[in-house]
């Protein structure tokens, strides 16, 4: 098909696709994988852009679908510590991690994210289409369908509302007169895809489809099963479609489908809305759950649900907050409120290479046959677009909660790995890129997920390791609770230290980049939970500084959130090392029973460890001891705190600092390889294993920043991403070890090997017509996941601009390929925003314009190409030098832009 001239275009900044992928109501498949997406971080759909049979699916942030197994941690998993530790030390792989009965552990698992109802619409205008584009426009969050037939034009557009919750579609007569005549439906719960294929029992809950006698709504609503010790246990879900109709009549009817699967208990097997001559139509939807549906015996004689009552009063306030005094629904209005909010997250950054101009104006398949054909190099058109969708994704499942591996869509019940929250790389990755890139909203959601977690962070401590006021962040957590349930043999997930120094970095940089900020307090916190962790002192906050906290409705960023969760994630270390396991001055592992006190030349022994899914070679067991990882996060941790003391100033604040100051000291150093390569456990006794994917061990590279000021560490780190390159033959096709060797390359300032990480999931299948992203460059795993997405973004962020407090580099990771081009945005992680940033290899030049957010903000600016003469503002000034190369030294005042030229007498 040829493409619609850019004068139709119904989007400035977005993607298009000239074909579409059907939904099927029987055996749908992985086809909504191919649709369209718009959310607002807690509401949204997915929708298939089809012209005749269009189905949206809708999305909720909060939705978990129950199981059998336990919220609790096993009791036992306290007194395993001590035989865990004999073991370890003793290099005994056969030891196994037992359960109560003293039979071998057997790992349980948290609920499972889940989609929300199928809307169908099936438009009895049918004729054979032609000029078919579907597309999503970035700036508004909103999609839309365009065809023409033998009765027209037709257009359709939808969206989800920052201003309202709610997802709107709206639907017109044709371009030549033709009125609308539909039917809306709910398509069964088991017509989605992998209903009866995987570990969710959907057998076990029970479902009505609802339509209201005037036809005003469409509805689903859902008890979930009910087992003994769920939150869930009386809880359900539901979603409702309010209908407005222009000039025209809405009805109620009974499709005449011949089967009642066993879950709907509502009587009637299919209510649907039928609508006939009319000039618009719009649907109004918006799904939630509730803890408090009733018992599910009672469920099937139930006919009122406060939860369909609230829905439909939302969805009403919404059709009455813009139908004017003629009482028509003004859905340009509420698209304008919306995306004044949304605009304005998107529109902060732009990025754009020159080259390959002529795929610039593909549709997203051809952008992806283009990019395939050419499988050596990464393309210009096509890079822009993956990073803007993944911005552009990444914003819209931003603001209520971290974002799951499936971002916040899926269209299936069973979805990989659940569609939980991962938090040893997953969601580390896919909010990389928040704060750099210039978001004020993901912020918000990603503290709300941390807070809402923290009560088992604190839990897990407590009963893996004994701790008191101690974090431990588990590896997952489905968003509801984050304990030690998920944990065996294979993955001793109880034994991952790094978690905590890990998330709670993001919040940090957030600080860094905004300075303090007020974070409301929500109601999705569990707030009422948090009095234990969010004082800096042992017990946390007293009955009258949290009653204070309440009234006073937010919370202070430094003082409130990042000192005390901070200083819980120092004491998890703190409490971790004990004098009883070190290393001597030799640095071999020892062992003394009873030791109480270190002696000069003597370090702690980090014990036990887990440096994911990795082993040494000659020892067969994941749970070690000295991982690089973790003495990398307990470096960054602690330094995150001591800087947190200084900033707040607290009463007493010296103190600790010379306390942490004092244990940073006695952590492990870290241990090279024979060829000067940085290893994976810091441990004389251990034989590294480089034929894995993972790259944990460096993380003193990314995400901390070690290797930046420590070019010793940078070659050591170097040579050891080298030597997995070299060595690893195994699983390289998941996206987020492409993502995560991407940024840890960035830091190690090589741009082409930046792109050589991205183009893996790239040149393959990683991408859908949506460019929405799979788990990995084949599709081996079957799952959608939005990391590749949203870690993209971040790795090009970092490869483009690094900072620190008081520092920022300007092209530190610049691929040879991309010789001309800008991103203009970016916040530096120094209080400082990137306004423009500009490189005219050919030219000789890079321009960068800084505007900083506070005074007297003193930055060391330095360029990663070689340059022989800078200008500010006009004016030549002085280079100075040290190991780390040369620098200018500015000092910048709030809201005054500078502007600063750098010059080099040669090509770069």
């Amino acid at each position: 098909m040829t493409r619609v001239p850019d004068t139709r275009r119904m989007y400035q900044k977005g993607n298009y696709a000239n074909t579409y992928t059907e939904v099927p109501a029987v055996n749908p498949g992985n086809a909504w994988r191919e649709g369209m997406i718009s959310g607002n971080g807690e509401n949204g759909y997915i929708t298939s852009g089809s012209p005749y049979s269009d189905s949206f699916i809708f999305q909720y942030m909060w939705f978990n679908y129950p199981s059998k197994d336990p919220r609790v941690i096993p009791e036992e998993l306290t007194a395993q510590l001590p035989d865990a530790r004999r073991n370890v030390f003793s290099r005994n792989d056969s030891w196994k991690i037992t359960d109560e009965a003293g039979g071998t552990r057997k790992r349980t698992f948290y609920y499972s994210y889940h989609p929300g109802h199928q809307l169908r619409v099936n438009m009895f205008n049918k004729g054979s289409f032609t000029g078919y584009e579907r597309w999503t426009n970035y700036e508004t969050a909103e999609t839309g369908v365009r065809y023409s037939d033998e009765y027209g034009e037709w257009v359709r557009t939808s969206f989800t509302s920052r201003e309202d919750n709610v997802s709107i579609t709206k639907l017109t007569s044709s371009s030549a007169g033709a009125k609308i005549h539909l039917t809306l439906s709910i398509d069964d719960i088991s017509a989605l895809s992998g209903a009866y294929a995987g570990p969710n029992d959907l057998k076990a809950l029970q479902y009505k489809k609802l339509a209201d006698s005037n036809a005003d709504y469409l509805a689903q609503v859902v008890h979930y099963p009910s087992y003994p010790g769920s939150e869930l246990a009386y809880g359900g879900y539901a979603g409702l479609t309010r209908i407005v109709v222009v000039n025209g009549i809405k009805e109620k009817v009974v499709l005449d489908d011949s089967t009642l699967e066993p879950m709907n208990v509502s009587g009637t097997v299919n209510p649907a809305v039928q609508v006939k001559d009319a000039d618009e139509v719009y649907f109004i939807t918006r799904s939630r759950r509730t803890h408090s549906m009733g018992r599910i015996e009672d469920f099937a004689a139930m006919t009122q649900y406060d939860i369909i009552d609230q829905l439909f009063q939302d969805t009403n306030a919404v059709v009455r907050k813009y139908s004017g005094l003629g009482g028509q629904f003004d859905y340009d209005a509420a698209l304008a409120a919306h995306t004044e909010k949304h605009s304005a997250e998107y529109s902060a950054v732009s990025f754009s290479i020159e080259g390959d101009e002529q795929d610039k104006d593909a549709d997203n398949p051809a952008l992806i046959r283009a990019q395939q054909s050419a499988p050596q190099r990464v393309n210009h058109a096509f890079m822009e677009q993956v990073y803007n969708q993944g911005r552009y994704a990444m914003i819209c499942c931003s603001g209520a909660s971290a974002p799951r591996l499936y971002g916040m869509w899926t269209g299936e019940w069973n979805p990989g790995w659940r569609g939980i929250y991962t938090l040893d790389a997953n969601v580390n990755l896919q909010v990389a890129a928040m704060n750099t890139g210039h978001l004020t909203q993901a912020q918000l959601g990603y503290i709300t997920f941390f807070l809402r977690n923290t009560p088992d962070f604190e839990y897990n401590a407590r009963m893996a390791y004994g701790m008191h006021d101690a974090l431990q962040v588990s590896v997952n957590s489905d968003g509801d609770r984050g304990m030690h349930v998920e944990y065996d043999n294979d993955y001793p997930f109880e034994y991952w230290n790094a978690g905590a120094s890990w998330c709670l970095l993001p919040i940090y940089e957030y600080w860094q980049c905004y300075g303090n900020q007020q974070i409301p307090i929500n109601g999705n916190m569990r707030f009422d939970e948090l009095k234990p962790v969010l004082g800096v002192n042992n017990g946390g906050l007293g009955d009258e500084e949290f009653t204070q906290l309440v009234e006073q409705g937010y919370l202070n960023l430094d003082g409130d959130i990042l000192l005390p969760l901070l200083t819980k994630q120092a004491n998890f270390w703190e409490q971790l090392c004990t004098p009883e396991y070190y290393t001597d001055v030799n640095g071999n592992a020892c062992h003394q029973h009873g030791k109480t006190l270190l002696n000069p030349g003597e370090q702690y022994l980090i014990i036990p460890t887990y440096s994911p899914e990795n082993h040494p070679i000659g020892y067969n067991s994941t749970i070690t001891a000295n991982a690089t990882m973790d003495i990398s996060a307990a470096r960054d941790g602690l330094s995150m705190v001591i800087a947190m003391e200084q900033a707040v100033k607290r009463e007493g604040y010296e103190h600790a600092i010379a306390r942490w100051e004092s244990l940073l000291k006695l952590l492990p150093d870290y241990k090279y390889d024979s060829d000067g390569a940085l290893r994976e456990w810091a441990m004389n006794e251990y034989t590294e294993n480089n034929n894995h994917r993972h790259l944990s061990h460096l993380y003193a590279a990314w995400p901390a920043y070690e290797t930046q000021n420590n070019p010793a560490l940078a070659r050591a780190a170097k040579t050891a991403i080298a030597n997995r390159d070299q060595y690893n033959t195994g699983d390289d096709t998941a996206g987020h070890g492409w993502m995560h060797k991407a940024l840890v390359q960035a830091r190690l300032k090589n741009g082409d090997g930046v792109l050589a990480s991205l183009l893996p999931m790239m040149r393959d299948a990683g991408y859908y017509s949506s460019l929405m992203t799979d788990h990995d460059s084949n599709r081996k795993c079957n799952c959608y996941c939005s990391d590749t997405s949203f870690g993209a973004v971040a790795a090009i962020n970092e490869a483009l601009l690094f900072s620190n407090t008081g520092e920022i580099e300007v092209l530190p990771a610049l691929p040879s390929d991309w010789q001309t081009g800008a991103i203009n945005g970016l916040m530096a992680r120094t209080g400082v925003e990137v306004t423009t940033l500009s490189w005219d290899l050919p030219a000789r030049t890079v321009q960068v314009t800084l505007n900083s957010l506070r005074e007297d903000n003193a930055i060391r600016l330095k360029l990663g190409l070689p340059w022989t003469k800078a200008m500010v503002n006009g004016s030549e000034v002085k280079i100075e030098s040290n190991e780390q190369g040369k620098h200018i030294e500015l000092l910048l005042s709030a809201g005054v832009e500078v502007t600063v030229i750098f010059y080099s007498r040669s090509v770069f």
